[in-house]
C-alpha cells in the first residue's frame, strides 16, 4: 500500500519512524544512481562519526537522534567480571555512600552517499546528504559537525546536493531566505559555489526530480525520489505503523490542515470499501 499523500508523508517523522526511513532512503539513492553511472564513476554510502560526552552536570546535550548511536563508558572499555568476587558480608549502608555521575561517551554515526571518478586519482565529485534531526538541532555536536562539511562543500569543494524532508529543527542557516514549504531540496554545483538552486518540496505534490552533477563534459543525472519514497513505505508497510490520527508537530498551516483531514478522509474512504465484501 502507498502512502495517502501525493509526496513526502510527514507521519513518517511525527511517529517517529524517521531513522529507518532515513537508512532505506540513502540506500535507495545510492543504488539508484550506481544503476545509471557512467563507467569511471562510482556511487557509495559513506560514514561520518562523532563523539559526544554527557557533562560535569551529568546531563549530556540535548541531541536528537541520528542514524545510529553507540554508548559506552568514556575511554571505550567495559568493566569485566572477575571471578570469585562474591561475596556474602552485609553491604555498607546507603548513608555512607555518595553518588557521583560517570562520563558516559555516545557514538555518533551519519551516513551519506558520495559519488567518486575513478581515475589515476579518486576524486570526490558529489556527495549527497540527508538531513537527520541531528543536523537541525542548533548547537549541538550533530549541527557542528555537519555545518563544517556543508561549508567545504559550498566553497566548491565538490557538487553538493542536501535533501531536507524533516519538517522539525531548524533550517542550515542561507544569505537568501529558503522558501515558505515544509521540505526543501538543494543542488550546489561546484563551478557555481556558494550559489545554489533550490527546489521547495510541498505537501500537496510529487516530489521533483533533481539534478544530479558530474564532471565534465558528462552529463547530469536525474534523481527522482518519489518512486523511491513509495517503494520504501510499501516495502516497509508503514501504513500499519503509522497512527494518521496523531497531531503532527509543528502544526500545519490551516489550509494544509484542511486539505491533509481530506486526503486522510478519503483514505478511510477507500480502505473501508475494500475491506467490504460483495453480499
Amino acid at each position: 500500500m502507498t502512502s495517502p499523500f501525493p509526496g513526502m508523508d510527514p507521519y513518517i517523522e511525527a511517529c517517529g519512524l524517521w531513522e529507518g526511513f532515513h537508512n532505506h532512503l540513502l540506500y535507495s539513492i545510492d543504488e539508484a544512481l550506481a544503476r545509471v553511472l557512467p563507467r569511471g564513476y562510482t556511487s557509495d554510502i559513506a560514514v561520518r562519526r562523532y563523539v559526544v560526552l554527557n557533562t560535569a552536570e551529568g546531563k549530556k546535550e540535548d541531541l536528537p537522534s541520528p542514524d545510529v548511536t553507540l554508548t559506552e563508558p568514556a575511554g571505550g572499555k567495559k568493566p569485566r567480571r572477575k571471578k570469585g568476587s562474591v561475596t556474602t558480608a552485609a553491604p555498607a549502608a546507603e548513608a555512607e555512600s555518595v553518588v557521583m555521575q560517570a562520563f558516559v561517551a555516545e557514538k555518533f554515526e551519519e551516513t551519506f552517499v558520495e559519488i567518486h571518478a575513478e581515475r589515476e586519482e579518486r576524486t570526490l565529485v558529489t556527495c549527497i546528504e540527508v538531513l537527520s534531526p541531528s543536523n537541525k538541532r542548533q548547537g549541538t555536536e550533530g549541527w557542528r559537525e555537519y555545518e563544517r562539511k556543508r561549508q567545504a562543500l559550498l566553497l566548491g569543494q565538490a557538487n553538493f546536493i542536501e535533501i531536507d524532508l524533516l519538517r522539525g529543527g531548524h533550517k542550515m542557516p542561507m544569505l537568501t531566505p529558503w522558501p515558505d514549504s515544509p521540505y526543501t531540496l538543494l543542488v550546489c554545483r561546484a563551478i557555481d559555489a556558494p550559489r545554489c538552486r533550490v527546489w521547495p518540496v510541498r505537501l500537496q505534490r510529487r516530489l521533483p526530480v533533481i539534478p544530479v552533477p558530474l564532471l565534465d563534459p558528462d552529463p547530469d543525472l536525474s534523481l527522482d525520489l518519489q518512486p523511491l519514497l513509495d517503494g520504501i513505505y510499501s516495502l516497509g508497510r508503514y501504513d500499519e505503523r503509522i497512527d494518521y490520527a496523531r497531531p503532527l508537530t509543528p502544526a500545519l498551516s490551516a489550509e494544509d490542515t484542511a486539505w491533509m483531514q481530506e486526503v486522510l478522509k478519503g483514505q478511510s474512504s477507500r480502505s473501508a470499501s475494500k475491506g467490504s465484501k460483495p453480499s
